[in-house]
């Protein structure tokens, strides 16, 4: 579970106003959470994979303390920030994978499981990440929710959490996120409304 609220708070606002101890003291705090994230995109994947769970987590880690210009509020912007990163080495490490022809027609991917990337689904996580840029584009609320709960592998609760909604909103939002996307990414039509 994501840990205490007070405690990474505290040290991400003290690491935003400079204090490079409090970085040190924060990275044992928030380890098992990132590595649950990235479980959460892995879990799928056979032994063996170019990618790894500690690869996942290491990159995601620098990427998170490159971050200059981010004023760390809190642990749920932190949590989410860090899932919208691994989303991004993703998405990269499945283009790098699929940089051949992507092949036609629809493609089949089920919303309801977290995000994980292998040579075969590459195409399928490309495909979802455009779609979600389209989604994003029309209603940034609905495509943050996906972002977090499709590839950063939040619960409704820590995504509301995150977002700073209410969980029926979210349950709602997914749903409807789930459909649009569905549609969008069976082929039929541009999916508008």
């Amino acid at each position: 579970m994501i840990p205490a609220t007070h405690d990474v708070t505290q040290l991400l606002v003290a690491w935003s106003e400079g204090d490079q101890s409090a970085l040190e003291q924060l990275l044992p705090l928030v380890n098992a959470e990132l590595r649950r994230l990235a479980g959460n995109y892995m879990r799928r994947e056979s032994p063996g994979h170019t990618l790894q769970t500690s690869a996942l987590v290491n990159e995601a880690y620098l990427r998170l303390i490159d971050q200059k210009n981010v004023q760390w509020q809190n642990r749920a912007q932190f949590f989410g920030i860090a899932a919208q990163l691994m989303r991004r080495i993703l998405i990269d490490h499945a283009r790098k994978a699929q940089y051949a022809k992507r092949g036609g027609g629809a493609i089949q991917v089920s919303l309801d499981e977290t995000a994980a990337v292998t040579d075969a689904r590459a195409a399928e996580l490309i495909a979802v990440d455009e779609a979600l840029e389209k989604l994003t584009a029309m209603d940034e609320r609905k495509g943050r929710i996906v972002e977090l709960r499709f590839f950063g592998g939040l619960t409704e609760e820590e995504t509301a959490e995150v977002i700073g909604i209410s969980v029926p909103t979210v349950q709602r939002e997914w749903r409807a996120a789930k459909a649009w996307l569905h549609r969008l990414l069976m082929g039929e039509g541009n999916a508008e409304s």
